[in-house]
């Protein structure tokens, strides 16, 4: 029995008595009075063959009808509201088992969704293609000298039927997640990694200029922008010793830093252990990494000890902190060195130690975690003890790095083989 007597126009046609299919523009549309709801359910059938449309029709009548008699409504909240909702989902797990890095990447991961498949797109009229197009949209505009990567792409693909798996999980869609279009992955040999990473002599070069730097800085250590000069340097020296990653250094506090002493034979070998939370760590588990001590962590500590004690003295004895739970890499304890600072830094010690192409090869701060993880592969490290060293996967590792680099190459190439008397002999 029809819900509602459909009248007609001439230019639209009947389904099941109680919905129609009508043209808008190039498009058939369709349309059915929901009773319960008391609205109609409209929307594109996304076709312009009469056929096609009533084929189509059928289908949305029969899901539209079997909804209705479950119980289930069909308007529903917007694009833009799903993002809210699972965003605060989100919110609450920060400390949990994200970190408010992550949360931040996964905020602007959806605003790129949103930018894509519209605010106001009902959630409930989502369909599994809608997305096929993504990587190509997220291209448009970026001028010919900037393109964005397909791991980048691919990252927020997994982010968006991650929320599209929750909003399912609780009725705000009918699909669970979006069929993407498989990206093609250029086989780029070890361009990649070369591109962003440095040399040997360039690290050599990039390491005296530090020292210089420090120093500089420390001969004036009140003068202004000499502090933070001086936290920067110390910050690259460190990133070069440990290959952290800029949220998990960023967020170091003193109780993470530990120095000790280890016997090897008759040496002794001054060493510091630093412990990356879970609560800092991108893949939220702990990890301990020891390298030796080259003096680097006991003068930061000299000059930090101090001037966050005296600071946090200032400050109502209730929201004091310990030396111990202040951030390692901050003027004044509680708040980290600002990434515009350490681009701004980065940027005056790569010209001062005359680096090239920097554009180009794309290096950045992070390329300091690349040098250090090529130079434990090199060091005939097995991925996984690199990846747990690294707080990376096994496979990430592999991927990356181990494949990729001359020395491991040769290494492989003279494997099986002892040298004796000038002459390689197969052992």
């Amino acid at each position: 029995m029809p819900t509602k007597k459909v009248k007609t126009n001439g230019t639209e046609v009947v389904i099941f008595e109680d919905a129609v299919i009508y043209k808008r523009g190039e498009y058939w549309h369709f349309r059915l009075w929901l009773t319960k709801e008391r609205k109609y359910a409209r929307f594109s059938l996304k076709t312009n063959n009469l056929n096609t449309a009533k084929e189509l029709a059928k289908k949305h009548y029969y899901e539209l009808k079997a909804m209705e008699y479950g119980g289930r409504t069909y308007f529903s909240k917007t694009a833009k509201d799903g993002v809210a909702m699972y965003l605060e989902k989100r919110k609450k797990d920060i400390d949990i088992n994200i970190t408010k890095g992550r949360f931040s990447t996964i905020k602007t991961h959806l605003e790129h969704w949103l930018n894509f498949i519209k605010r106001d797109t009902k959630l409930k009229e989502l369909q599994i293609t809608d997305c096929e197009d993504y990587y190509s949209k997220r291209q448009e505009g970026l001028g010919k000298k900037q393109s964005i990567s397909t791991t980048t792409v691919e990252n927020e693909q997994a982010t968006i039927n991650a929320m599209m798996k929750w909003l399912h999980k609780h009725n705000e869609t009918y699909i669970n997640g979006f069929e993407f279009t498989k990206l093609k992955r250029a086989d780029r040999g070890d361009e990649s990694l070369r591109r962003n990473s440095f040399t040997d002599d360039e690290i050599v070069d990039i390491r005296n200029v530090l020292d210089a730097y420090i120093t500089e800085a420390l001969q004036n250590i009140n003068a202004t922008g000499n502090l933070v000069k001086a936290i920067a340097g110390y910050y690259f020296v460190i990133s070069l010793m440990f290959g952290l990653r800029r949220g998990e250094q960023t967020q170091l506090e003193w109780r993470d830093y530990e120095e000790f002493r280890h016997r090897v034979g008759n040496e002794n070998y001054d060493l510091v252990k630093l412990t990356v939370r879970a609560e800092i760590s991108k893949v939220n588990k702990t990890r301990r990494i020891v390298e030796k001590d080259i003096r680097y962590f006991a003068e930061l500590f000299n000059l930090q000890y101090p001037r966050i004690t005296a600071y946090q003295k200032t400050k109502a004895k209730e929201e004091q902190k310990k030396f111990g739970n202040t951030l390692i890499f901050s003027v004044n304890g509680d708040t980290a060195i600002s990434n515009r600072a350490i681009a701004y830094h980065f940027d005056k010690v790569m010209k001062l130690a005359e680096i090239d192409n920097l554009e180009k090869r794309n290096i950045v701060p992070y390329s300091f975690r690349h040098y250090y993880i090529t130079q434990k592969v090199n060091s005939g490290l097995v991925p996984t003890s690199v990846s747990e060293i690294a707080g990376t996967s096994t496979t990430q590792i592999e991927n990356t790095y181990y494949h990729t680099t001359d020395a491991k190459l040769i290494a492989n190439a003279f494997a099986g083989y002892t040298l004796k008397d000038g002459l390689l002999i197969p052992t």
